[in-house]
């Protein structure tokens, strides 16, 4: 080895190889070559607009959850299972609604499918220890994948978007489509709408005044029965807006909710029980984190959510906004 590179700093080290390996890349757009410090760039918001759209998903996932838990104590398992059956259902009717009308359609008939469940099943073990719900939930959960599996088979399936949607916004940003940032607009106005209806309407602060004391709720007069059902049912039909986002983005399978069924309990239990606020956060930094972590060390982009989780519950264990003794 020449003498020189014996003084040379392992960080700057580090960087002439990458600088060898990002140096005349040839941008897949316009073909020009890319300057290494341009690509690195390009490399971290390739990562950050991941972590931004996982982290959606994370959010609308873990705001259904939390609203079942909140109200009603009720650990759903099966709430990814919601999730894929939204994006089957826009499978479905998209050929003959097309995809704006499958996008609406799909989280409203979701919903539906939820409110039977939670008729039939769910209220059966409200009374209980949240361990019946659990595996209540649980359950079914293998039963919904079984039949999708069955009905829709075992093979992904596309979901075909409109064409402008799957453009790049930009030669420079080719990574960024403009399905991802039409994903992450919903997103926004999904939550805004959610605490919208949360703060201003009658129900949204039935909802609300129940996830605190759900026991004075009811002597007021409130049918805290119609309530749960109507709240699993809207947190439901958030499952099933994030599936048909997230088919148009990675396809369809029946094991899709799988994979972001258990971050979004982690966004809960980070942001904090009982905080939807806190469960918006803990969504979003879970899903950039590990976005950012792949850029530096990859094998440890899971990993750092769990190390989340395990300092704030070390530091703070009713999470970062969460009310102490909410499941108690």
């Amino acid at each position: 080895m020449p003498r020189r590179w014996c003084t040379v700093s392992r960080p700057q080290a580090r960087w002439r190889k990458l600088d060898a390996r990002w140096s005349n890349r040839p941008d897949p757009i316009s073909g020009e070559n890319v300057r290494a410090e341009d690509a690195m760039i390009q490399v971290i918001l390739f990562n950050v607009t991941n972590g931004l759209i996982i982290g959606a998903f994370y959010v609308l996932m873990a705001l259904g959850l939390s609203l079942i838990l909140n109200l009603s104590n009720v650990i759903n398992f099966s709430h990814g299972n919601f999730l894929a059956l939204g994006g089957y259902l826009a499978f479905t009717l998209a050929p003959a609604l097309g995809y704006w009308g499958a996008l609406l359609v799909s989280p409203l008939i979701t919903a539906i499918i939820g409110l039977a469940v939670e008729r039939l099943m769910i209220r059966r073990v409200y009374n209980r220890d949240p361990v019946y719900s659990l595996l209540l939930t649980f359950g079914f959960a293998f039963v919904m994948q079984d039949m999708a599996r069955y009905v829709w088979g075992p093979n992904g399936l596309p979901l075909g978007l409109p064409e402008f949607l799957a453009q790049p916004i930009s030669s420079s940003l080719f990574f960024i489509t403009w399905y991802r940032v039409f994903m992450v607009a919903v997103v926004i106005i999904a939550v805004l709408g959610l605490f919208a209806f949360l703060r201003y309407t009658r129900v949204g602060v039935r909802i609300r005044a129940g996830t605190l004391d759900l026991e004075t709720v009811a002597s007021l007069g409130v049918n805290i029965s119609l309530l749960r059902t109507f709240n699993f049912a809207l947190g439901c039909m958030l499952a099933g807006l994030s599936g048909v986002l997230a088919a148009g983005q990675i396809g369809l399978n029946p094991n899709m909710g799988d994979d972001l069924l258990m971050p979004s309990f982690i966004a809960i239990i980070v942001g904090g029980v009982g905080s939807l606020i806190g469960t918006l956060f803990g969504g979003l930094l879970i899903g950039l984190a590990a976005a950012l972590t792949t850029v530096v060390f990859p094998a440890a982009s899971e990993a750092v959510i769990y190390a989340i989780m395990m300092v704030v519950l070390l530091v703070r264990p009713r999470g970062l906004m969460g009310e102490e003794g909410m499941m108690s």
